[in-house]
């Protein structure tokens, strides 16, 4: 039961029957006839059927609910059996937005030190995408903003405020500045990641709240091409003021404070709701709670 339930999942990833039998390793008469022994099991219809996948039935979005649940469950036993056999070992899937990237060595470094058979897969995502690789059990964690925008029945554990900096040349425009107001930000030619991550959202609505249409000279969803831009002197940026700090820019550069309305959000831990944690999961935990004073304070 637990396979075919796992198969109704890897096709709620995939949408599309060949590919989730090849994620799962079966061929894809295997999963057809899985999904239909599931569906006599049930007595419903989970799939509306075609020439290709069309999407669940309203049986078969419920049956996914379950199947989460009961799928993670058993993963969860296994993983405390195993932990109390051999020790705490396996991976961890983190997704973290592109501007907490920086920050993840604080929780997964300590958590290597005191559990060094445990692996790390980290995915650089959005924040909407981070919240359905963590429903859809793709990622056992998430790194991202806790209290912004809706994130769903999940746990937290916040880390630290993400505050704001323009980072620009000291002989750009507001260069030779202790800080700037975010209407004096609106002024600049800046580089600024994509609509939709949630970091842009958060400084468009900034600038829009002191009457200045968000008007990027350049735009991308990595911020390894913003900092190369930012770098060269020539481009200016916002970017959270502890990833300034991380990435660790030359003395051509300047992170200057930016100002009224002072503008900050919680950044953290984001888990299942899910008792008992997994054992993987409630280590990270503590980790999280351990360092997250020492994140809130790093001298910002």
């Amino acid at each position: 039961m637990i396979d075919k339930l796992e198969l109704l999942l890897a096709l709620a990833k995939e949408r599309h029957f060949g590919r989730a039998a090849e994620a799962c390793g079966v061929t894809q008469p295997t999963m057809s006839t899985s999904l239909k022994q599931l569906e006599e099991f049930l007595g419903v219809m989970l799939v509306q059927r075609g020439s290709r996948f069309q999407g669940f039935t309203p049986e078969g979005e419920r049956a996914l609910d379950w199947a989460r649940r009961i799928v993670g469950d058993a993963r969860a036993m296994r993983q405390e059996i195993n932990a109390l056999k051999e020790g705490l070992s396996g991976e961890i899937a983190i997704a973290a937005i592109p501007t907490a990237l920086g920050m993840l060595a604080s929780l997964t470094t300590p958590f290597r030190a005191r559990h060094p058979n445990v692996r790390f897969r980290i995915i650089s995502s959005t924040s909407i995408a981070a919240l359905g690789l963590l429903e859809n059990l793709e990622v056992d964690a998430a790194l991202s903003y806790i209290e912004n925008e809706p994130i769903g029945k999940v746990r937290t554990v916040p880390l630290y405020n993400e505050s704001y900096r323009l980072l620009t040349s000291p002989d750009g425009m507001f260069g030779d500045r202790k800080e700037v107001t975010w209407k004096e930000v609106g002024q600049v030619p800046l580089c600024l990641l994509t609509p939709d991550m949630q970091n842009r959202r958060i400084i468009d609505r900034a600038l829009k709240s002191v009457g200045v249409e968000p008007t990027p000279t350049l735009t991308s969803n990595s911020i390894i091409v913003l900092y190369t831009h930012v770098k060269t002197g020539r481009w200016a940026s916002v970017m959270p003021a502890k990833l300034a700090e991380t990435l660790g820019f030359s003395d051509v550069i300047r992170a200057i404070p930016i100002v009224d309305p002072l503008v900050s959000y919680n950044v953290g831990l984001v888990i299942p709701q899910r008792e008992p944690l997994t054992p993987l999961i409630a280590a990270l935990v503590q980790i999280a709670r351990e360092v997250a004073p020492s994140l809130e304070l790093g001298g910002l």
